[in-house]
């Protein structure tokens, strides 16, 4: 127990993982962030209308702006060391890196059924799909994503190779409407993700036209 019993409790980031046809979470589909990174970079790019084209399109947007991020992730077997916990001095951090990467693997089982059939002569033609990803970063922030940018480095190891501190960076891309179908679950999730923007924009404090030194717009 804390010796601040007022202390705030520290929320964790991390991605759940979703089956794409009925949005349950998978099993161990929870990934908690063991340390929560430093920095979170995000960007927009903007959908609006193209350079050059009709005046009336000027101020059209044609859907919401590509938004991307990126992170750094550490993850740090010493504490679970001291504690001679099992799994680690067998696996050190193999789990949690494995549970991140295979993400973005089709699962095996697929892969051996699709070359079964391929030996078959039936044809696989679809592309394997991928659980729908969420990235949570509190409760104002669950965006459904694509992992677009994945990079490992494994810093430190045991005596038998294990790797026991790494750093993972990660780059995603926010699925939006444009991606998603409007009307399932990750429509949903992201339309939910978008009002909370618009919700919390209007608890901004607007300005004054003094403050940019002007009196009105001309």
């Amino acid at each position: 127990m804390t010796s601040f019993p007022n202390f705030p409790r520290i929320l964790k980031g991390g991605i759940v993982l979703l089956d794409p046809d009925t949005f349950a979470v998978l099993p161990n589909g929870v990934i908690v962030l063991q340390y929560n990174p430093d920095t979170l970079s995000r960007t927009l790019k903007i959908q609006g209308a193209e350079e050059g084209g009709d005046r009336s399109e000027a101020l059209r947007l044609k859907g919401p702006p590509v938004e991307t991020f990126k992170l750094d992730a550490e993850i740090d077997a010493t504490d679970q060391l001291e504690l001679a916990d099992t799994q680690t001095l067998q696996n050190g951090i193999f789990p949690q890196l494995s549970a991140l990467e295979t993400i973005i693997y089709p699962n095996s089982t697929t892969l051996q059924n699709n070359f079964n059939l391929a030996q078959q002569g039936t044809l696989e033609i679809m592309p394997m799909q991928a659980p729908l990803t969420l990235f949570v970063w509190s409760s104002k922030r669950i965006v459904p994503v694509r992992f677009t940018d994945f990079s490992i480095t494994e810093e430190a190891f045991d005596p038998s190779l294990n790797p026991i501190r790494a750093k993972v960076s990660l780059g995603m891309r926010t699925l939006s409407i444009d991606d998603l179908d409007f009307a399932d679950k990750g429509g949903s999730l992201y339309m939910t993700y978008q009002q909370q923007k618009e919700s919390l924009s209007k608890l901004n404090q607007g300005g004054t036209f003094a403050a940019l030194g002007i009196r009105g717009i001309p």
